[in-house]
């Protein structure tokens, strides 16, 4: 199974999140508040897959995407998006992004993308 960075400046969305992946049997590797933070960890802990929230403090997903994207040209990164937020996903599309999970979670809905985007 992957090992997972997730990205989220809400504490609660995190932690649904890794329940979630932890169920379906992947690694979390480590968790962020914000891009930046998201962007130290995605260096020093080289995940597989990375869950990005795009509305953040300090530097939102997209900005953080375009950092991870400057590091690693093969990182798969997925964009956590709220309802409303089209503008921003065709941006993150535009820099990398491999796919989106729409907030609320669906348990199905993660395990799906998840699995997909592990086996490109």
């Amino acid at each position: 199974m992957a090992r997972i960075l997730i990205v989220d400046d809400s504490r609660t969305s995190r932690k649904v999140l890794r329940n979630l992946l932890e169920s379906n049997g992947h690694e979390i590797v480590g968790e962020a508040k914000d891009g930046a933070e998201g962007v130290e960890l995605y260096t020093s802990l080289k995940p597989d897959l990375v869950t990005m929230d795009i509305t953040m403090p300090v530097m939102d997903g997209i900005e953080a995407l375009k950092n991870i994207h400057n590091i690693d040209a093969s990182a798969k990164v997925i964009m956590v998006t709220a309802a409303g937020q089209k503008t921003k996903m065709l941006e993150a599309i535009k820099y990398g992004a491999v796919e989106f999970l729409a907030k609320p979670f669906e348990a199905d809905q993660i395990k799906d993308i998840v699995s997909k985007v592990i086996e490109k």
